[in-house]
């Protein structure tokens, strides 16, 4: 794919983005799933100790009620997803590579907000959260995602809005782009 994707300007030969604040704006009060899930684990006899969500899930992790924890977030970022905006990247669709996702949220929910858009057809594999042991800026996820494609990691570009996003694709080893800057017309057929 490489030959030709030159051809046609392309600098890589695959793209991977991130889901919320990339390519939706999932419609979700991350206060209110806080505080979800500190009930959660107060419930459970566990105390959050004014953590952030982030790391009451590792706590969730290290006192076994990852599953449980889980299942809040998901709930919230699920009806978020069904509630999304569709953000002005994700109508630089289809692109002439292919394409993947990796992202924070939850795997179903990453699917919700792609279909609510139309943009499942253009997207091969989805990584969230819940797919691999580890979790953005770990590259897991991002490595998943290429081999997946079927494509080595250099020869891929990874689109976000953070910088963890930004730290995960050096930690792959792919290009970074930022959502903001990133020239969709360069991976059009």
């Amino acid at each position: 794919m490489r030959a030709s994707a030159l051809s046609l300007g392309v600098t890589h030969d695959a793209v991977i983005y991130d889901l919320d604040g990339t390519l939706v704006r999932l419609a979700v009060d991350w206060g209110t799933v806080t505080s979800d899930v500190a009930t959660v684990l107060r419930d459970r006899n566990v105390d959050p100790e004014n953590r952030d969500l982030w790391e009451m899930l590792t706590l969730s992790s290290e006192t076994g009620h990852r599953d449980a924890v889980e299942a809040a977030i998901t709930d919230h970022e699920r009806t978020g997803a069904h509630e999304s905006e569709r953000l002005p990247l994700a109508d630089g669709f289809p692109h002439g590579v292919p394409v993947g996702v990796c992202s924070l949220n939850a795997e179903a929910a990453c699917r919700a907000a792609l279909a609510v858009h139309d943009l499942d057809s253009y997207v091969g594999p989805i990584v969230g959260r819940d797919t691999v042991e580890s979790s953005k800026p770990d590259p897991e996820g991002l490595l998943t995602v290429a081999e997946e494609i079927g494509v080595d990691p250099e020869a891929t570009v990874f689109v976000g809005d953070s910088k963890s996003d930004a730290t995960a694709a050096r930690r792959a080893g792919m290009a970074f782009e930022w959502a903001s800057e990133f020239d969709q017309a360069r991976y059009r057929a």
